[in-house]
């Protein structure tokens, strides 16, 4: 399930792997098109905007289709009744046992991240605290030239591109990826 799946996994997974590597090109086009679209009206707008005017949005397009259904019923003299009725009847509550089961493997995830912390900020280990100081620091500069939702925009854009382009030119990648990893363990070696 998605909240029990950690992000590599998810991108692993069959359906995220087709969409990334356009496998579909509506389907794919259609959620980089959105996905793109809703971070770059978060960099221009508050959540609550956003949020805001997409339920808005939904609301006209659900209004403006009940009153098309209803003079298309008036003007045909048919009694379709509620186009929405199929939707309102469907049953949309969370069962119980699947909302616990989220919250207990999201608590153990949580608890994880907590011990995890706990042992870095309060040094068990030196050298994975200084590691963790590190990153940090060098998050700082990352910070300092992006905001949050620039770098999500970022990922968003490559977790799209750069797979179609890798599968196209796989043998050149690698090519230069063991040239690169080479140079590296002869540099270390030395």
């Amino acid at each position: 399930s998605f909240l029990s799946s950690s992000p590599v996994s998810l991108i692993q997974s069959p359906q995220v792997n087709s969409l990334i590597h356009w496998r579909d090109p509506k389907k794919s086009g259609v959620v980089f098109g959105l996905s793109l679209l809703l971070l770059l009206s978060l960099a221009a707008f508050s959540v609550i905007s956003v949020v805001s005017y997409l339920l808005l949005a939904l609301l006209c397009v659900t209004i403006t289709f009940r009153i098309y259904k209803s003079v298309i019923q008036a003007v045909q003299k048919s009694n379709e009744g509620h186009p929405f009725k199929v939707l309102i009847e469907k049953d949309v509550s969370i069962p119980p046992e699947t909302f616990r089961k989220h919250v207990d493997t999201s608590l153990t995830h949580i608890n994880r991240a907590l011990k995890q912390m706990s042992r870095l900020f309060l040094v068990e280990d030196l050298v994975d605290s200084l590691k963790l100081a590190v990153v940090m620091w060098l998050l700082t500069y990352v910070g300092a030239v992006f905001n949050g939702i620039t770098i999500l925009i970022l990922a968003d854009i490559l977790l799209f591109a750069v797979p179609p382009i890798y599968e196209k030119n796989k043998t050149q990648i690698d090519q230069y990826i063991n040239l690169v990893r080479t140079q590296v363990n002869n540099t270390i070696a030395k």
